[in-house]
């Protein structure tokens, strides 16, 4: 059984709760998962490792967490994977010593416990650069376009 769980960063504002809420519909609607949570780095509800636990009590032996981030950075390559319990591994093998926590401004995040659970975790790679989300610019841009000529 395969779970997942979406990642968002969280904000005080509803609208980005919603946002990563909504893509979690999407992708249950069209995957083929056994359950789809959402947890947040901050400042919303659940955590990721409440999200992560939620989704091993799905019965899911492997959960793939997603990062609903566009790039790498602090966050999806030092805070998530230290709340998975994975950033041993993750700090040996990709990171090859830079210090990136260099001039890094620090959030208040609630805790770095590593979740723990009987279930695989599969960390999978932020959206990145992918004509999808391009396809979604241009749509952005006519719009603005189309709102502007009223």
């Amino acid at each position: 059984m395969v779970a997942v769980v979406l990642v968002g960063h969280g904000s005080r504002l509803p609208y980005s709760r919603e946002v990563v809420e909504k893509i979690a519909e999407y992708v249950e609607e069209m995957g083929d998962f056994d359950a789809v949570e959402v947890g947040f780095m901050e400042l919303c509800e659940p955590t990721i490792q409440e999200a992560v636990e939620k989704a091993a009590e799905s019965g899911a032996d492997k959960i793939v967490v997603v990062p609903v981030f566009l790039a790498h950075g602090v966050h999806t390559k030092r805070d998530i994977p230290k709340m998975l319990g994975l950033e041993p591994e993750w700090d040996e093998e990709h990171d090859h010593g830079h210090d990136h926590d260099h001039g890094h401004h620090h959030h208040h995040h609630r805790n770095y416990d590593p979740v723990d659970v009987d279930a695989e975790i599969i960390y999978a790679e932020p959206l990145g650069a992918d004509p999808r989300i391009a396809e979604i610019v241009i749509d952005r841009i006519k719009e603005a376009l189309e709102g502007g000529k009223d």
